[in-house]
């Protein structure tokens, strides 16, 4: 389905009145180009970057002629540095990826490292890990769609939904005991079962979250102000899309209804049902509407998690690669064995060659893992979907002015530390 259809009389108004300034002068188009240019740095401190990255502009006047993005200032070779380290230490460095959503980085690591193993893990276990990625979703898409707000003036919807963004973080708190970078679960389930606390925390927030939502969204869908900064801003075709490489909300936006979770489901993502969101335009206010539409089927999915959440075990029985209870450890000597071998990295894992990848809040976060039968993986590699596409960014924004080049960048949601890992 198109999110947008019920909009779409407001963005033909929109369009209507940009193509008449277009005809009339006010906005130059790439013929009206002087020979006269100015070389411009976007970065790689600017606020406006939202990260340490850098944008080399070739501009004339405000209109951009070329641009060549510059990564590397916070490079930190996390998988040179997961290479060497035993698999279950490498879960922190998967935190500083995306750490808007951190547990689905943390989740989608724990799965590679099992599909490796051959290690089954349990349903209530799998039901648990959707609900937290499903927060995470929420919690990235938030701050992708309220910052995106700020750039073009509007910084009250930032301030309404950064208090829901806290509550997720308290629901995280006592899953957890983190909140940021969460290094969430274990590999082979989650290191505790939701406590009572949690369990309500997150039924209140269900409650009143929803009427939060609809009045960010009634502050940004139809406002004038907005759609004139957004609409047709920053677009790219299905065809570009996928010749870049894009996946996630910004594929999504140009049209195309590709989700890791319905086309390669993985924790039990069959049993829930849900849509999946895509604009027509493939602009600056398809991929904030696609986002504003993914929150709300995240929603559908945490409540049918919840409410049909399996009883049983969570965590598999997998003592060689999960940590045993604290408890066990201080009182059974086969526990305090196993809970030595596995903190200081001592067990071998098998052979093997796998590729796991899950649906991000960027695109498909994938993690190709190469072993030798160490202790250590001999080879990995972060599929991060910001690197992807990030690199049809300068495309994306010549002919357009620079105050529409930091709103498409802020459209695009690339994080730094995923882009720059």
């Amino acid at each position: 389905m198109a999110v947008n259809d019920t909009l779409e009389g407001t963005r033909k108004i929109v369009e209507s009145a940009q193509e008449q300034q277009h005809n009339s002068g006010l906005i130059p188009t790439l013929n009206d180009f002087s020979q006269e240019l100015t070389t411009l740095n976007l970065g790689p401190t600017h606020p406006a970057t939202h990260g340490i990255f850098q944008n080399i502009l070739q501009m004339d006047g405000e209109r951009i002629i070329s641009g060549v993005p510059t990564i590397g200032y916070i490079h930190r070779a996390f998988e040179k540095i997961a290479e060497r380290r035993p698999f279950y230490q490498i879960t922190p460095l998967t935190d500083r990826m995306n750490y808007c959503s951190s547990p689905i980085n943390n989740m989608g690591w724990h799965m590679t490292v099992e599909k490796l193993l051959g290690v089954t893990v349990p349903k209530r276990a799998q039901y648990m890990r959707v609900i937290a990625m499903e927060l995470a979703r929420i919690t990235d898409h938030l701050i992708c769609n309220s910052i995106l707000g700020v750039d073009t003036g509007a910084f009250t919807g930032f301030l309404y939904v950064f208090q829901e963004r806290e509550k997720v973080y308290e629901i995280y708190e006592e899953i957890c005991g983190a909140r940021l970078t969460t290094n969430m679960g274990r590999v082979g389930g989650m290191e505790r079962d939701f406590s009572d606390v949690a369990i309500q925390k997150l039924r209140d927030w269900l409650k009143t979250f929803p009427a939060v939502m609809k009045e960010f969204e009634t502050m940004f869908n139809r406002n004038r102000i907005f759609m004139d900064r957004v609409v047709n801003v920053g677009p790219i075709t299905a065809e570009k899309a996928l010749n870049y490489g894009f996946t996630g909300p910004n594929l999504r936006a140009a049209g195309v209804d590709y989700d890791v979770r319905a086309m390669n489901p993985y924790s039990s993502y069959e049993d829930f049902d849900f849509e999946i969101p895509i604009g027509t335009k493939g602009d600056t206010y398809d991929r904030f509407m696609v986002r504003n539409e993914e929150i709300w089927q995240s929603l559908r999915i945490i409540t049918q998690a919840l409410e049909n959440l399996p009883e049983g075990p969570f965590h598999a029985d997998a003592p060689h690669y999960y940590l045993p209870p604290k408890q066990a450890v201080y009182q059974n000597m086969e526990a305090l064995i196993y809970h030595f071998k596995i903190i200081m990295g001592e067990i071998e894992a098998p052979v093997g060659e796998v590729y796991h990848s899950v649906e991000g809040g960027n695109g498909e976060l994938g993690f190709y893992l190469v072993s030798d039968g160490g202790r250590t993986p001999y080879r990995l590699h972060f599929r991060r979907p910001c690197f992807i596409y990030y690199q049809a960014y300068p495309e994306m924004v010549v002919g357009s002015s620079l105050s529409d080049a930091i709103v498409t960048l802020s459209s695009m949601n690339v994080i730094a530390g995923e882009l720059d890992a």
